[in-house]
């Protein structure tokens, strides 16, 4: 297994990913691993994290990126939906100009705001060739607190999303980007590549209706997996990794 670093320059913010590849014996299909909000609690001591699932997936012969969007992890910044879906189109851009990438099979695999950002690009991206995603919200809001926006970003100081005291420079524009987005906005323009929903039943950050009523609005092909008994956080539920590889597998043919 192979891995190669990468820096991108967005909005003049370093975004941080990092690629994996079997061997330089032939082009593979790529999966992009794109994350949500960081929980800010601290981790089991085993868990590997995005990149721990990256190297799980490359083992299936799959190219696998897997990048920090801006305000988490080591990228630069500060944490902004619409921001966002700017690091995912120039993470596509760069992933597109690659060797060793069979560019016929780019797949967005997304989890829950990642999910978002994932349905949002690729309804106005074209290259990509079909998306997963998990636990997926139709709408961007508020969910911790008093579900008010100010909390919310109050929220995100906390656990260091915000780093910077004069951000966001206008609360509304910032919250007009959340709402800009909105899946349930843009599922449709996906098809006729495509999409798998993944879900927890027992999701108690993003109930299950809003991958049902998404579900509902996309365009064929689609498919939904709800995981008995599973919670929010499914990138540590084997069951949903075998339903997004399945997928991959059984997807493929269907968008070549």
């Amino acid at each position: 297994m192979l891995k190669d670093l990468s820096a991108l320059q967005v909005d003049g913010i370093s975004i941080l990913g990092q690629l994996f590849l079997p061997d330089l014996s032939r082009e593979y299909p790529l999966v992009c691993l794109c994350h949500g909000v960081p929980s800010g609690d601290q981790p089991p001591q085993d868990d590997g994290g995005y990149p721990a699932l990256a190297e799980r997936l490359c083992r299936e012969n799959l190219a696998v990126y897997f990048f920090n969007f801006r305000g988490t992890g080591d990228s630069g910044g500060n944490i902004d939906f619409l921001g966002w879906t700017r690091d995912l189109q120039a993470v596509i851009e760069y992933l597109y100009g690659l060797d060793n990438i069979d560019k016929s099979q780019l797949s967005l695999v997304g989890f829950s705001a990642g999910a978002a950002v994932s349905v949002y690009v690729a309804s106005k991206d074209t290259r990509v060739s079909r998306v997963a995603a998990c636990a997926c919200p139709a709408e961007i809001t508020p969910v911790n607190r008093d579900n008010s926006w100010q909390s919310l970003i109050e929220h995100y100081r906390e656990i260091g999303a915000i780093r910077d005291e004069d951000f966001p420079p206008s609360v509304d524009e910032w919250i007009a980007g959340c709402q800009q987005i909105h899946p349930i906005n843009h599922i449709h323009g996906i098809a006729p590549r495509p999409i798998l929903f993944v879900h927890g039943s027992r999701d108690d950050t993003v109930p299950v209706s809003h991958t049902e009523r998404l579900y509902e609005k996309a365009g064929l092909p689609k498919k939904m997996v709800i995981i008995e008994g599973a919670g929010h956080r499914l990138r540590r539920d084997d069951r949903v990794i075998e339903a997004i590889l399945d997928w991959l597998e059984s997807s493929s043919s269907v968008s070549d």
